[in-house]
């Protein structure tokens, strides 16, 4: 075993994905199941391939949605995931043509209050279909 990747239910609300996609509130509870969140990817210690991560970050990106499919009945059209921006540099990420459109505001999915208690993420995503804004937003054919 070389890595190991998680992927989960999508942040309920993220500002800046909401606006990269042009969701309302409606077209976000109706479509969000078609995005996944890439929760955890780590490469185990020790492993030194260059490129290693970008390249994996390649393979489940053009595996991720069949499987979605397989398990969930539908597919995914878009991939998040959040770096925590004093830890990491998301190069991998960028390097697998991840888009950064913003970052978190700290205050975490629970916070009841305007007050930053968490580290501020970038927020990376990776569209799988080209026409996942009109998917995501208008509640086109969700199957394909």
């Amino acid at each position: 075993m070389l890595a190991c990747l998680l992927f989960g239910s999508s942040a309920w609300r993220c500002s800046p994905r909401d606006k990269y996609i042009g969701w309302d509130d409606g077209a976000r509870e109706t479509n969000l199941h078609l995005t996944t969140n890439n929760t955890r990817f780590l490469i185990i210690p020790g492993i030194r391939i260059p490129h290693l991560a970008s390249h994996i970050l390649g393979l489940i990106s053009r595996r991720v949605s069949g499987d979605w499919q397989e398990k969930y009945g539908h597919q995914i059209k878009l991939l998040e995931t959040f770096v925590e921006r004093r830890r990491f540099r998301g190069v991998c990420y960028k390097a697998a043509n991840w888009q950064r459109i913003g970052e978190t505001t700290g205050r975490g999915r629970d916070s009841i209050s305007s007050v930053a208690t968490l580290p501020i993420k970038d927020v990376y995503v990776y569209p799988l279909a080209k026409d996942f804004r009109a998917i995501l937003t208008n509640g086109a054919d969700n199957r394909r």
